[in-house]
């Protein structure tokens, strides 16, 4: 029994880290499983969200890149609670906020962390060493996390850096 359990051990150990985002599922907004897997061949704008910030307003232009540019990114939105306590709701309260005051049809991710001991495993691994380039903890509400069609991240954009600024859209 203990050979058995050291070998589950040591598995873990040994297990690589995740190579590109597809590797992460998580839960929806709405209870339903999220794989990334299946947006292969698409780019993704992964933002971490919130409902009371001054950067709020952008789910309006993350909505409007999300139409526009339909069939080449799919924008994901991450609403966390990490920043000035500016996302206090329930997903249900989230969700509600999001369609009634900027249409958002874009998948949301159910409220999680992105920084600190509870960290969402996604945000984890696209703030770190395995992302050399865009190391760091998330500063505020709104940033967002450009990944090209292969699942690899190439680029980190700031909270300032609104989404349909051509820095974005010129990637897409």
């Amino acid at each position: 029994m203990l050979h058995v359990m050291m070998m589950m051990v040591c598995m873990n150990l040994t297990s690589p880290p995740p190579t590109d985002v597809y590797a992460f599922k998580f839960k929806g907004i709405d209870g339903k499983e999220i794989d990334l897997s299946k947006y292969k061949g698409k780019k993704l704008l992964l933002v971490n969200t919130a409902s009371k910030c001054g950067f709020t307003p952008q789910y309006k232009a993350l909505q409007e890149l999300s139409e526009k540019y339909k069939g080449k990114v799919v924008v994901i939105g991450f609403p966390a609670n990490n920043f000035g306590s500016q996302e206090p709701g329930k997903n249900e309260e989230i969700a509600e906020f999001c369609e009634k005051n900027y249409g958002v049809t874009f998948p949301l991710a159910e409220k999680s962390s992105v920084k600190g001991d509870d960290i969402n495993p996604l945000f984890k691994y696209l703030t770190s060493t395995e992302n050399p380039d865009f190391t760091g903890e998330i500063a505020w509400n709104f940033e967002k996390f450009l990944i090209d069609e292969n699942g690899h991240l190439i680029h980190r954009f700031r909270s300032k850096v609104t989404p349909l600024d051509p820095a974005i859209t010129g990637q897409l």
